[in-house]
């Protein structure tokens, strides 16, 4: 009945001229999101918490994360519904790159829900084979890749790789380099919030900061004069993104109300794989794959840290027999929790340096 509502309402408001401006569409997606996650968060969580769906604590782990064990997980459920709902409710259904985003979202929610219905049911804190969690990641990233590269209306132009910063430098990158870069940003992007969603509200705020900046990207690559003004590519029908991305933000915000410091409820894999895959799908749509490698500084060093300790603990044990680590513990933030920093520090700073990293990659919308 509520989506009804709403659904009625949305096309109510429709019919008056003032509702058809995209960036009001975008706050009152925003707004209906977040309304969704927190209206909806209360039921979730006690259902979850209802069947036991509980955090299963990695062993190698901090210990003092060992009293988060049991703490509902699988909450980006709430995330994927209030997103999900509210795309429906404001998007313009007929533009393809809102359902290519939402597709990839949800399928990269549907990897992420295997796997943590993996780890509560048979209690294997590794879950789903990282093997065949990396194949499914890769057929959806391809399928997306394949997609945006053979259904673009001007390949030339939306094949390059946008250098920020400079009036005219750009990379042409031809059809199978960009199904190449378009894979990497999609699937690296997932994987990266992923490794960092280890500390309460850590992941989901500098994912909503990001989804909320690109909402002037998609909205300045949807418009030809403003594209043309400060020399982007003009995407025709990005600019309907902002709706998705608005609603990314704001089912965020509502999320973070039960996810921050002690935790009532953990997103799991279904929320991190899915958010960071979206925003990588719409980075790619917008040609500002740099910008998001800007903005997402945290995810990028938090992903980093973790090839960096394997790869030298890997080296040292083939050469000297006993494998060495550079970092206390992998991903950064708990080197820095073993460094004696409290989880709320390592997680407000690593937040304050997602705003300087936002607005550094704001810069790049005039400084060219």
């Amino acid at each position: 009945m509520l989506l009804l509502f709403f659904q009625w309402l949305a096309q109510e408001t429709r019919a008056f001229s003032v509702f058809n401006y995209l960036t009001l569409r975008t706050v009152l997606a925003a707004m209906t999101a977040m309304f969704f996650s927190l209206a909806l968060g209360p039921r979730v969580i006690r259902w979850l918490a209802a069947r036991k769906i509980g955090q299963a604590v990695r062993r190698c782990g901090p210990e003092t994360h060992l009293a988060k064990s049991g703490t509902p997980t699988m909450g980006g459920v709430l995330i994927l519904l209030a997103i999900t709902l509210t795309t429906l409710l404001w998007c313009n259904l007929a533009n393809r790159y809102v359902w290519t985003v939402l597709v990839v979202t949800l399928g990269f929610g549907v990897i992420g829900w295997y796997d943590d219905w993996k780890k509560v049911v048979y209690r294997d804190p590794e879950g789903l084979a990282s093997r065949w969690k990396f194949f499914w990641q890769s057929v959806l990233g391809l399928g997306a890749a394949l997609f945006l590269a053979f259904s673009s209306n001007n390949p030339a132009q939306q094949t390059e790789l946008i250098v920020p910063f400079f009036k005219i430098v750009s990379y042409p990158l031809g059809i199978w380099g960009f199904v190449a870069l378009t894979y990497f940003v999609i699937v690296g992007t997932s994987n990266a919030i992923n490794l960092t969603d280890g500390l309460d509200g850590l992941a989901i705020m500098p994912t909503v900061m990001i989804a909320a900046a690109f909402v002037i990207f998609a909205y300045v690559a949807g418009h030809a004069r403003h594209a043309e003004y400060l020399l982007f590519p003009y995407v025709p029908g990005a600019g309907e993104l902002c709706i998705l991305l608005g609603a990314i933000a704001g089912a965020g915000l509502g999320f973070l109300w039960f996810n921050a410091y002690p935790a009532e409820v953990f997103m799991g894999d279904v929320g991190a794989l899915s958010l960071g895959a979206a925003l990588g799908c719409v980075a790619v749509i917008v040609r500002q794959e740099i910008v998001l490698f800007i903005m997402g500084g945290v995810f990028v060093v938090e992903t980093l840290s973790v090839m960096i300790q394997v790869g030298w603990f890997q080296y040292t044990l083939r050469r000297h027999g006993v494998g060495r680590r550079i970092f206390l513990m992998a991903p950064l933030h708990h080197h820095f929790e073993q460094s004696g920093w409290k989880e709320t520090q390592v997680v407000v700073r690593f937040w304050i340096i997602t705003i300087l990293l936002v607005l550094f990659g704001l810069s790049t919308l005039k400084l060219r």
